[in-house]
């Protein structure tokens, strides 16, 4: 998605008469939401240089020019793309655009930076790195960058740095290797950049490879479970950029500090659904355990391990899988400092207590970070969905100190599952009634949400999908009975009134998520939290109606064989408001979490017929939104159209 294009002869009409930023807000506004000051402020200012660079006749006045381009699958846009041939060579020029007027160089780090961000001197990405890794990612997804071999040259331009003549911290040594792959450009290079564009771009090409982008067919994105296999024989399978990269360094950092110092260092990172926790702790494990330490990789969910495991029988012995993953209950007995590092995903799942009967150590966390000289927990606050998880950063903080373990906290915010759509998932936050945000009435143009009336539809509709990949899986609010764990002849969930039968995931599997029969099943949360499929189909039992204008909660309706709210009678009479408030938040968690499991959309079917309504009433306020800004809702087949299932 691009949010302005023009000729280069129309942009620099624009930037003189003062109508670019006015053009790019609207268009902002139309395609992806509400616009900040600083913002506008940093497109009126920039442009204002672009205009200064793109001012010579050498530069064809057909170029295209593209402002604010989404990456596939991201929620992170490039500044500013300029497009063109140069021979029969087809050309866009990336430029990464910084109004920073100051950088410290990070030493022990590799492509961090250091630099004033919101009031505060921050490390962050080297502008080359990030003007690398955007490149990458679009020739990653784009079929068309790909089958048309157009040519991305990625730089960075820092037009308010001023470049010192000797010592000079943005072009160090120590970052020449992203240097050389995308050159930085400071205060006083706009000729050079502009001879850096003319080498690239002779003739214009009259937007046309910018429509070739933005129209290209988009390769599915990569999974974790798929990707796992060449990541630990050391393989780059996904690029970090931004926040992650910055997460990664400062976790390689700790880790060695921990080592060198002898005290224990805790790193706790916070992020929503799809900010691509688990990609950095899988990277983390591998990366550490390429290093030379001992490295395991934590969840309280046996789903993610089970998958994980089964992917990679052939390739690497039992032994060595079942010491790199391990359950949140392995280190009841483990004596202090005996591990190097343990990288903790999902931390929000962990227990107190441990074993079958829960009546083994005393903290899952407080034993983490005893056993390990360096501990990462990756949280998600709202991913807590059963009674019994008490994963907290509070709680994390309280047995650091405990145990002298200097903390650290960081947080990832940019989205990378739900087709990039950070909107989206403030939007579902706003429909459950979570909280309120300022998507009432927006989620994004790009993630395919759908409601259906009948459930037999929304199966139907996820069974052909998965034929694609066996990537599409139903999954349901746990509201029926588990009576019968190997037959798959036994209807576990019932709709009478649709004449609609399916059997809960079968006992006799733990790889669920990648079984070639598992779409014929339905998964629950236990099943699924922690994995990703491209499409998720959400059945939205009794414990979530609608009434009087509100979403409403009711853990009575939980299955008897659901342990998440084991124990909410006894507190209900002990504690009735407490019961009544984690109750209705593991409830709407739980929703939230399963709705946020599809890469590319999500259907769901509300047994509430109210409910069903509702969500359907929200979804078209987001449509007359589009309309009326000038932007049609999005249809099925036209997302579709853009997904090779081949690839």
């Amino acid at each position: 998605m691009i949010v302005y294009e023009a000729t280069k002869k129309e942009f620099l009409h624009d930037v003189f008469t003062d109508e670019l930023v006015n053009s790019i807000c609207s268009r902002f506004n139309e395609k992806i939401g509400k616009v900040n000051e600083a913002e506008i402020r940093s497109w009126d200012n920039s442009m204002q240089y672009m205009y200064r660079v793109l001012h010579d006749d050498s530069i064809p006045d057909n170029s295209g020019v593209a402002i604010e381009f989404r990456i596939p699958y991201t929620s992170k846009r490039v500044d500013f793309l300029i497009s063109g041939r140069t021979g029969s060579h087809d050309s866009v020029i990336i430029i990464e655009l910084k109004q920073w007027g100051e950088v410290q160089k990070v030493e022990g780090k590799e492509a961090i930076v250091k630099t004033l961000i919101n009031r505060g001197l921050r490390e962050t990405a080297h502008p080359s790195y990030q003007a690398w890794s955007y490149a990458a990612l679009i020739e990653d997804y784009n079929r068309n960058v790909q089958d048309q071999n157009i040519q991305l040259k990625p730089c960075a331009y820092v037009h308010n740095y001023i470049r010192k003549d000797k010592g000079d911290q943005l072009t160090d040594p120590i970052y020449k290797f992203y240097l050389e792959k995308a050159p930085v450009f400071s205060k006083g290079d706009a000729p050079k950049l502009r001879e850096f564009i003319k080498r690239y771009i002779k003739t214009g090409d009259d937007k046309e490879l910018l429509y070739n982008i933005e129209s290209g067919r988009i390769r599915p994105s990569k999974s974790l479970q798929d990707s796992l296999v060449q990541m630990l024989k050391g393989n780059r399978e996904f690029i970090m950029i931004d926040e992650q990269k910055v997460v990664y360094e400062e976790a390689i950092a700790l880790a060695n500090k921990a080592l060198e110092t002898g005290r224990k260092q805790v790193l706790v990172v916070s992020g929503g659904p799809g900010t691509g926790k688990s990609v950095l702790a899988i990277n983390m494990l591998v990366e550490l355990t390429r290093r030379g330490l001992v490295a395991q990789y934590v969840t309280k969910n046996s789903a993610p391990r089970h998958v994980y495991a089964t992917k990679l029988k052939g390739d690497f012995r039992k032994t060595r899988i079942d010491n790199l993953f391990k359950g949140s209950g392995s280190y009841t007995q483990s004596k202090p400092n005996e591990i190097d590092a343990l990288i903790i995903d999902e931390a929000h799942r962990l227990n107190e207590k441990s074993g079958l009967f829960q009546n083994l150590g005393e903290n899952q966390i407080k034993e983490i970070i005893n056993a390990t000289k360096f501990s990462i927990f990756f949280i998600d606050e709202k991913q807590r969905v059963t009674l019994k998880d008490v994963g907290s950063i509070d709680h994390i903080k309280y047995f650091s100190d405990d145990l002298a373990a200097e903390i650290t906290q960081m947080e990832l915010t940019s989205q990378f599952r739900c087709d990039g759509s950070d909107a989206y998932l403030a939007w579902l936050d706003d429909v459950l009634q979570i909280r309120e945000t300022a998507n009432y009435d927006f989620y994004g143009l790009d993630y395919d949400f759908q409601v259906y009336d009948d459930p037999n539809t929304l199966f139907e509709e996820i069974v052909r999908l998965n034929h694609r990949s066996n990537k599409s899986r139903l999954v349901s609010g746990y509201c029926w009975n588990w009576e019968n764990k190997n037959d798959p002849e036994h209807k576990d969930i019932v709709i009478s009134e649709y004449d609609f039968s399916i059997s809960w995931n079968l006992g006799n599997t733990e790889t669920w998520a990648i079984d070639d029969q598992s779409v014929y099943q339905a998964g629950c949360i236990h099943t699924c939290q922690g994995l990703e499929f491209e499409y998720v189909g959400v059945i939205v039992g009794g414990d979530l109606t609608y009434k009087d204008g509100q979403v409403v909660t009711d853990f009575t309706k939980r299955a008897k064989t659901d342990q998440s709210l084991r124990g909410i009678k006894k507190m209900m009479k002990l504690e009735p408001e407490k019961a009544k408030r984690m109750a209705d938040e593991i409830i709407r968690n739980t929703y939230r979490t399963l709705m946020t499991r599809g890469q590319r959309g999500c259907f769901i079917h509300c047994t509430d017929p109210d409910l069903n309504v509702y969500f359907k009433e929200r979804l078209e306020r987001t449509r007359s939104y589009r309309t009326s800004i000038g932007i049609d809702g999005i249809r099925v087949a036209e997302n579709r159209s853009n997904y090779d299932p081949k690839v």
